[in-house]
């Protein structure tokens, strides 16, 4: 049973990833009801959403250009120092703070997915495109620093930040989004490892259906034409998960 709740949870949360974001709603709390500690929880459930990333960016690989004042090299680079910050504040924070802080960034990741449309009108509004050099670093720097701490709502995030420093190509920035979101993951994950916090025995079969559901997501998010009825689906979906952790 325990096998099985791990790759529903894996091939679901690689597929929402690729497809709209949002598979640490799934994934995370299906590790913390295994019984995984929740620091550990969230650095499995990191480690485990990497092998989807890759497979939904390879979707995608046609789509990715640069776009605005950063090239994507300065964007990586911008990206990795910001994710190791995190993670390593994740190292830092004992399990039992952990979960306080916990339900308010799942409450933040939700929140933020469901107005995701609209800030990325309303950042377009504002003069997505004239974002110089300065805002573009600090909004990258920001979303992988939250990126490397906590997995949810990393998508949407990154969504509105190439939004702010001026991408308009959809399909290049999801394919992006994934890119980035891989590299943060690898970072993470690395960091995550050497600080003994990966819970092998569940992020295996987690990664594997992940990877599948990454796939999978990538080549059915071109023929989805309701991603308003997905995105409220996953809305949710976080929203009951985000309840569940303050009734904990």
């Amino acid at each position: 049973m325990e096998l099985l709740i791990l790759i529903a949870a894996g091939l679901a949360s690689g597929m929402l990833n690729a497809v709209a974001g949002g598979g640490t709603f799934i994934s995370l709390p299906a590790l913390i009801w295994l019984g995984v500690p929740p620091v550990s929880a969230n650095a499995t459930a990191t480690f485990s959403a990497l092998p989807g990333y890759v497979t939904s960016a390879w979707g995608f690989r046609h789509d990715i250009r640069a776009e605005g004042t950063l090239s994507l090299c300065a964007i990586m680079v911008i990206a990795s120092i910001g994710c190791i910050i995190g993670a390593v504040l994740l190292i830092l924070t004992p399990g039992d703070a952990f979960m306080v802080i916990v339900p308010w960034l799942l409450l933040l990741a939700t929140v933020l997915f469901a107005i995701g449309p609209r800030l990325l009108l309303a950042i377009r509004r504002f003069g997505g495109g004239a974002a110089g050099a300065g805002i573009s670093t600090a909004a990258i720097m920001s979303v992988a620093i939250y990126g490397g701490y906590f997995n949810g709502g990393l998508g949407i995030m990154l969504l509105a930040a190439f939004g702010l420093i001026g991408y308009h190509n959809l399909h290049g920035m999801n394919g992006l989004k994934n890119m980035l979101s891989a590299l943060l993951s690898l970072i993470a994950s690395v960091t995550f490892v050497l600080a003994e916090l990966i819970a092998w025995e569940h992020a295996i079969a987690l990664s594997v259906s992940a990877a599948i559901g990454g796939y999978a997501g990538a080549n059915i998010s071109r023929r989805i034409t309701r991603l308003d009825l997905l995105r409220l689906f996953i809305t949710a979906v976080g929203a009951a998960m985000t309840a569940a952790f303050f009734l904990r």
